[in-house]
């Protein structure tokens, strides 16, 4: 009996030891980089017209060949394998496809060769469903092809003009002969619509594929910005586009109609209405109505317009008008009847609106002091609508279905935190992709008519089996109450946190205009190295300020004109609040961001100096002056209108009442925000005589990845957090040793 009294505290001792130890891992950066944490996702997922079936792109990796296979909804169960890339010597793999309507041709992308962000010239083919047989597209590479509505034909972009294929005959038909690079661009969007308008593809068919509408740019008189590209040889070469900077010339655009039938090309006028910009254009169900959204340079007014190829005629059909600016969205959708769906902030928050083919409002479908953040679509059988909102809160996302009255409102998803859709083509089902912060993307098949799940598609159970070794904390969200308002806010402690004692705190932010970083979801890459950060003894803290969104249309506006004013005041304020906590070291606060937080965190550690002790600033803006028209003029209106906002709020100017530790961070390749910037700021920096740490990274655009790089910067980051906010609180591990 003596005996077992110790063997039984030294097994005790031994089964506690081996569960601490394999509950202790630490996060390192190469496991963040090198993708140990990516998460399992439906790839290029697309509804068949059948409302039964739907097909995803599927990649096997010991046969090297990519799939689009076929699966039954109901069943889950692989139906029938569309297209096999190892069947086919040309396409060695497939990056994404497309179906004509009927759905008897793929389109498909292969060798995409990227331009800027979102634009790309590729190899495309086309494969005959019914006579499986596969065809070169087009013998160069090409932007954005597109099928008619019948399937027989491809439009194009090539060389700034525009082209289409008769699939039948094989014929190649150039529509445009003007285009000239730096110069004039046909169906294709210019570099900063690319970027600020989020669409690259500016032409469209019509519905019955008589026509095609396209914009054309003459970029003759906008100003050229170049950049080095250092490469491998001898000498550099340089990048030269055209980039818009604020209050310069923008491209000059225009609207025009092509006639296939005569092949010939008019322009429409729309020079009555606010016509400056072009950012949308979408033929309507009926063949002969095109809509064009038009605005202003100030961006405050948008014209919804058809035009009426056959009579040629164009009518304003809906104005909205903002005191700030108009989001340019998606969102419009013709009904059968050619009325429309529309969503406004005109009643202070986002919501949809049902409207007469004439533009007279039927109903306003959703309301209340919550955010419609996604419309998915109209169902014509039951008269529903269905989108995503911030009902359940501005940091979750879910789904709700409601008829186009307003009435009778059915909420589809359960699960609390970040919920989005896809849904089959009749509503019949969709599929719904949920996280939150304790769980990784989950893909379920729900009843589009009630929201019950029907069975599991796929999950990442065996991440989050491998995230339980770790030492995580949890993301512990909350608000603060800030300048009168009551921000959103997450805190991540360290581990074995201790309220007695006092720990350094590092801030995150990004807080653009509309943006949102204070989200319940999955974790992303910068969400891990805080979790590291943590580990090693770092409070993490993320407020959304004043000016991000889905908490209503004032609170995102109200720092229009002053970017930089109101989001710094709240994170200065927000930080010294925090420093009053008793486990917090008010001298070790530092703050960091990317981009506009980039902006923020240097605008923050100038003029807060004696709040924050360091910041890390990213591919930072430096002053609004050096950004591109479309962005900044929404939100700033020109520097010819507006110097005093351009200049009171840029880190330029406030430089001398740097007090703490600074790094500087920019790719030389950064095609948005321009490395110019940093130079800008480096120069303001060296004259006030501020010392500081700076890294450019050669021939890196705006996101610094590729090879190493991601995983050389983040090792300098903490580097830098460690060596300006102090020696971190002990690990287990340091302690153990």
């Amino acid at each position: 009996m003596k005996r077992l009294f110790p063997l039984t505290v030294l097994s005790l001792f031994i089964t506690t030891f081996s569960i601490l130890s394999a509950q202790q891992n630490t996060i390192s950066l190469e496991e963040i980089w090198n993708g140990d944490f990516r998460t399992e996702r439906l790839d290029v997922l697309r509804s068949l017209k059948n409302g039964k079936e739907y097909s995803v792109l599927n990649y096997n990796r010991t046969q090297r060949a990519s799939t689009i296979d076929v699966y039954d909804y109901k069943t889950g169960e692989k139906v029938r394998t569309l297209l096999n890339s190892s069947a086919l010597e040309e396409v060695p793999y497939i990056i994404s496809y497309e179906f004509s309507e009927d759905e008897s041709k793929i389109l498909i992308s292969t060798q995409l060769d990227q331009i800027f962000r979102r634009s790309a010239l590729g190899t495309y083919y086309v494969y005959d469903v019914k006579a499986g047989s596969l065809n070169l597209l087009y013998e160069h590479k090409v932007q954005e092809p597109t099928f008619s509505s019948d399937g027989s034909k491809v439009a194009f972009g090539y060389m700034n003009n525009l082209y289409y294929k008769d699939l039948k005959t094989e014929k190649v038909t150039q529509v445009t002969t003007d285009g000239v690079p730096n110069k004039i661009i046909n169906g294709i969007t210019d570099w900063v619509y690319e970027e600020e308008f989020a669409f690259v593809r500016a032409f469209d068919w019509s519905k019955d594929g008589t026509h095609l509408a396209f914009i054309r740019f003459d970029e003759t008189n906008v100003p050229e910005f170049s950049m080095d590209v250092y490469g491998k040889d001898l000498y550099q070469t340089q990048t030269v586009f055209k980039y818009p900077k604020a209050g310069e010339e923008n491209a000059k655009v225009s609207l025009h109609l092509y006639g296939l039938a005569q092949g010939d090309t008019r322009q429409v006028d729309v020079s009555k209405f606010n016509s400056y910009y072009i950012p949308r254009l979408k033929w309507t169900n009926d063949p002969n109505i095109l809509s064009v959204q038009l605005t202003n340079r100030h961006q405050n007014t948008i014209d919804l317009v058809f035009v009426d190829a056959k009579k040629n005629t164009s009518e304003l059909i809906l104005q909205e008008k903002d005191d700030a600016y108009v989001d340019v969205t998606d969102n419009l959708t013709f009904l059968n009847d050619n009325s429309f769906i529309w969503t406004s902030e005109k009643d202070g928050w986002n919501h949809i609106y049902h409207y007469d083919r004439k533009g007279k409002l039927i109903n306003q479908v959703t309301k209340g002091k919550w955010e419609v953040t996604n419309y998915y679509g109209f169902d014509p059988k039951t008269g529903r609508i269905y989108y995503q909102s911030t009902e359940n809160g501005s940091i979750n996302r879910d789904i709700y279905s409601i008829t186009n009255t307003g009435k009778n409102k059915v909420r589809l998803s359960q699960g609390k935190g970040s919920n989005s859709a896809s849904f089959s083509a009749n509503y019949t089902y969709f599929i719904n992709t949920f996280s939150n912060t304790d769980t990784p993307f989950e893909f379920t098949l729900h009843n589009g008519a009630t929201g019950t799940q029907i069975r599991e598609i796929k999950n990442n159970n065996s991440l989050k089996e491998k995230l339980a070794s770790y030492n995580l904390s949890p993301k512990e969200f909350s608000t603060i109450d800030i300048n009168g308002e009551e921000l959103n806010m997450y805190v991540i402690k360290p581990m074995n946190f201790d309220p007695n004692k006092q720990y350094p705190v590092l801030m995150y932010q990004y807080s653009g205009p509309g943006s949102q970083q204070v989200a319940n979801r999955w974790n992303g890459s910068n969400d891990y190295w805080h979790q590291m950060l943590a580990q090693q003894g770092i409070m993490i803290v993320c407020v959304d300020g004043r000016g991000t969104g889905l908490k209503g249309r004032d609170f995102k506006k109200m720092t229009q004109k002053e970017l930089g004013k109101y989001e710094v005041e709240d994170q200065i304020a927000a930080a010294q609040k925090l420093g009053e906590l008793p486990y917090v070291d008010a001298s070790r606060i530092g703050i960091w961001g990317w981009s506009y937080g980039g902006f923020m965190s240097s605008n923050c550690l100038f003029q807060g100096a004696d709040t924050f002790s360091m910041a890390i600033a990213v591919a930072p803006v430096s002053s609004w002056r050096f950004y591109d028209t479309i962005y900044t003029e929404r939100y700033m209106q020109t520097p010819q209108e507006n110097p005093e906002g351009y200049d009171t709020n840029s880190p330029i100017n406030h430089v001398d009442k740097m007090k703490g530790d600074f790094m500087l961070v920019h790719g030389s390749a950064d095609d948005n925000v321009h490395v110019q910037n940093t130079m800008r700021l480096v120069e303001a920096l060296v004259q006030a005589n501020k010392d500081f740490e700076w890294s450019i990274y050669p021939d890196k655009n705006h996101g610094i990845y590729g090879g190493n790089t991601r995983l050389h910067l983040y090792n300098k980051m903490t580097k830098f957090v460690h060596e300006s906010l102090g020696k971190p609180e002990p690990t287990l591990t340091e302690i153990k040793n």
